[in-house]
């Protein structure tokens, strides 16, 4: 199982590694676009990884805020993070690392910020609790290469639920889920989303640091799990048009030395402003959720194909799911923020691109703002018509991360040079894409004039 929370008293690496009977570590971490990166250390190399790290040509690695003549980036494991995987590979764990430089924590490493951003809210007398809904398609390639449902038989209008879907991927579904309790995790839920091959699959929330490193993880397993069975596993936002796209829905809360404070009641003499069921603090939360919404799609939705998903106005299944505008309500699946009950609120807006480091440090600096700031979310409920839309483009979303030094700041909590980073490395994928023609165009323009 993974194992968390490790105090002086607990098993070093190399302890649970020979607990474990591991044989190689993948030594992993992911660049601010969410690629998975890693190294495999063999066990006998596991005293060279704990003190020194294991390194890396940072420009390699992808979007980790480096050029070629700079110094390597040292991966230096946490042993908190250690994952066993032996239905992956036999004697194979997953540790997840903090990247360094120079024997500092490296600023444009996303989980190196979450980690900062979590210690910011212990400073404030807060421990940030983090669940995560990760949806994904199985698909494959035909005989003329195209991307077609994995299921052939999965081809219903409204799939969603459909309990022969589930059934025919049981072997894929109930391996994932295996591998999640076999790890702690309480995977709870494993159902046919709304898109024909769509699926979710749900495990427990946990610390905030400790949820992102699971989703990070979890992707891994489905991908390669899926490709075991000749399947391709995506997260893409929205692969194909007429279907409903991949979310990655986020559930927040908030405890102060482990007592929840998003309940209401705790204090009689506060009235429970709008209805919800929700204390003063977490009312507050939503609505600096609210206020840098805007910015934070930059984050939830990061790529050009993210807004196609919050675009959509129509699926086959007749419904999106995905939130347009900036509003907040009770149990409710259209609004932006839906709150379920009194001891969370479902940030709707994050889609599979998401990397869950930035994602959640995001979400935890827009929300203290909120709770630092007083914000008033306004009044539950629709409201939809006065609402200005979400960001319609991945360039729309730039230029408000842009103007929003709160969410700036958190992606500049370590190094004051990460924004400016990642919205040039945002704007750029936007530029390629635009640089792109495509059939539509040709079909659109050809012969127009």
């Amino acid at each position: 199982m993974t194992v968390k929370g490790l105090s002086m008293a607990s098993p070093s690496l190399k302890e649970l590694t020979e607990q474990h009977k591991t044989r190689f570590i993948l030594a992993l971490f992911v660049d601010l676009n969410g690629k998975p990166c890693a190294k495999l250390v063999p066990v006998e190399a596991v005293d060279q990884l704990i003190e020194e790290g294991v390194g890396f040509a940072g420009y390699a690695a992808g979007a980790m805020g480096q050029e070629p003549k700079d110094p390597d980036i040292m991966a230096m494991p946490d042993a908190s993070s250690f994952t066993p995987v032996p239905f992956i590979r036999e004697g194979l764990a997953i540790v997840h690392c903090d990247p360094h430089v120079e024997g500092r924590p490296w600023g444009y490493a996303p989980r190196v910020i979450l980690k900062d951003m979590i210690a910011k809210a212990a400073e404030k007398g807060y421990e940030p609790q983090l669940g995560a809904e990760v949806e994904y398609f199985l698909l494959k390639k035909d005989a003329e290469g195209r991307l077609v449902t994995a299921d052939d038989g999965d081809n219903h209008a409204q799939p969603c639920y459909d309990a022969r879907g589930v059934t025919r991927m049981f072997g894929h579904l109930s391996e994932i889920s295996e591998a999640m309790n076999a790890l702690g995790w309480g995977n709870y839920a494993n159902d046919h989303e709304d898109g024909n091959g769509q699926f979710e699959q749900n495990f427990h929330y946990d610390e905030a640091l400790i949820t992102a490193d699971r989703v990070v993880t979890l992707r891994y397993l489905i991908t390669m799990i899926a490709e075991k069975r000749g399947m391709i596993a995506t997260f893409m936002p929205k692969p194909f048009a007429d279907r409903t796209g991949t979310g990655l829905h986020f559930h927040i809360s908030l405890t102060s030395q482990g007592k929840p404070i998003f309940p209401g009641g705790s204090a009689p003499e506060v009235p429970d402003a709008h209805g919800l069921g929700l204390s003063e603090d977490a009312y507050h939360f939503v609505g600096g959720l609210l206020e840098h919404a805007n910015a934070l799609q930059a984050l939830l939705a990061p790529t050009v194909n993210s807004y196609k998903r919050t675009g959509a106005v129509a699926t086959t299944s007749g419904a999106s799911w995905a939130p347009r505008t900036a509003t907040y309500g009770g149990n409710d699946r259209t609004h932006y923020i839906r709150v379920p009950d009194a001891h969370r609120v479902e940030l709707r807006g994050g889609d599979g691109a998401a990397n869950p480091y930035l994602a959640a440090s995001a979400l935890i600096g827009a929300g203290l703002d909120g709770i630092e700031k007083k914000r008033d979310p306004g009044t539950p409920g629709d409201g939809r018509e006065h609402e200005p839309c979400l960001p319609l483009t991945l360039v729309d979303a730039v230029e408000a991360l842009e103007a929003d030094q709160t969410i700036l700041n958190v992606l500049n909590t370590v190094d004051p040079g990460v924004g400016r980073y990642y919205n040039n490395l945002k704007r750029e994928e936007f530029h390629q894409y635009h640089a792109q023609v495509t059939e539509w165009e040709i079909q659109r323009y050809l012969t127009a004039v």
